[in-house]
């Protein structure tokens, strides 16, 4: 019923999130009880690792933020096939977690191996039952996003989102960073984020439009701040996967730092402003970027107010807290990027030089 396996996948994430969320919620709090992971396995860290590739790197920079805020636990993400090499200062009483869909990755797989050998205690979240990096880290977290045909990962990197709120505010309340009510308000706010992507798919009836318009140039932008921003590196490769356009993603206040020189006439600019706290700064960004000739994609929650002098084209998003912007964001973003493909004629499930699993390193 579907013209592509892709499109498919977008439509079915609203399931997956709730296959992976519903179980790790017990009596309004995140629960791990299914995963077998001990009681006290959260307790007393000090220090997070996440060690991931490509999009699920990208998950992990939405959990690095998640556990910052709620727990307050100092978080680093690494590029695995980096973190092997580099030496990593790791060792016992540090928590590393690998995020891998088909958990046979083979930089991530060597990653866990060096952290176990040093020492750490690992944790996967991982979408295959017995795979590899299932079987050798301590304690493994399933996502459930079912088989993933399409080779650009869509409902794989949204159950990997949706397993890092569970996971921060179950640090959180083991580090007595947030209390069990506020916890149960959180997890409420989390359990509504089906909703708002089913809403989100809307977006299917206006996003085609905006794109042949608003992106027609080899070369873009996307920028943010904060979530924003993990959000755009995440829909920057989307879209170069899928359409082969040159893309680069952006912290927005990094622009006048270098970027802003490649800003030419017509160059599209998509940026991400959902996250209010930081609103103001990310339309000033674009109103920078704008003034040098850049045509402008705001995508933000529906009614919030923005000068409408800073933006070209906007696309609204089902309204939720900061916290939870990520998941109707993503969906726009994958929207985008299939779209884009889609209009250029690109083979959308099989994008040319990529597989699906990568298992060299």
């Amino acid at each position: 019923g579907y013209p592509h396996f892709m499109l498919k996948e977008i439509y079915e994430q609203p399931e997956a999130f709730s296959k992976t969320v519903v179980p790790h919620v017990k009596d309004g709090l995140p629960s791990f009880e299914r995963d077998e992971i001990p009681e006290g396995f959260f307790e007393k860290r000090r220090h997070i690792q996440i060690v991931a590739c490509g999009t699920a790197m990208y998950a992990g920079t939405v959990g690095k933020n998640l556990i910052e805020r709620f727990a307050r636990i100092p978080v680093s993400v690494d590029v695995a096939s980096e973190y092997r090499y580099n030496d990593p200062i790791v060792g016992p009483g540090d928590l590393v977690i690998v995020i891998s869909q088909s958990g046979e990755t083979a930089d991530t797989l060597a990653a866990l191996r060096l952290a176990k050998q040093k020492g750490a205690d690992t944790l996967g979240i991982i979408n295959v039952i017995g795979s590899s990096i299932a079987r050798e880290a301590d304690h493994v977290i399933y996502t459930h996003a079912g088989p993933e045909i399409a080779v650009a990962s869509t409902k794989a990197f949204t159950v990997q989102m949706a397993v890092m709120f569970p996971l921060a505010l179950e640090l959180a309340l083991k580090n007595g960073t947030v209390q069990p009510e506020a916890c149960r308000e959180l997890t409420s706010q989390l359990l509504k984020c089906r909703d708002a992507m089913e809403q989100a798919l809307e977006l299917t009836k206006t996003i085609p439009a905006i794109v042949e318009q608003a992106i027609d140039s080899p070369s873009l932008f996307y920028i943010g701040r904060g979530l924003d921003h993990a959000l755009a590196l995440e829909g920057s490769l989307k879209l170069k996967e899928l359409s082969y356009l040159h893309s680069e993603a952006y912290a927005a206040g990094e622009l006048k730092h270098g970027p802003i020189s490649l800003i030419t006439d017509g160059m599209p600019v998509i940026a991400l402003a959902t996250q209010q706290a930081v609103l103001p700064k990310t339309v000033s960004n674009m109103k920078e970027v704008k003034a040098r000739g850049a045509k402008t994609l705001l995508i933000c929650r529906h009614g919030e107010t923005v000068d409408a002098d800073a933006y070209d084209y906007r696309i609204d998003l089902p309204e939720a807290e900061d916290a939870f912007m990520p998941f109707t964001a993503a969906v726009a973003m994958q929207l985008i990027a299939y779209y884009k493909a889609v209009q250029s004629g690109c083979d959308v499930d099989k994008p040319r030089n990529l597989a699906k699993s990568v298992t060299v390193e």
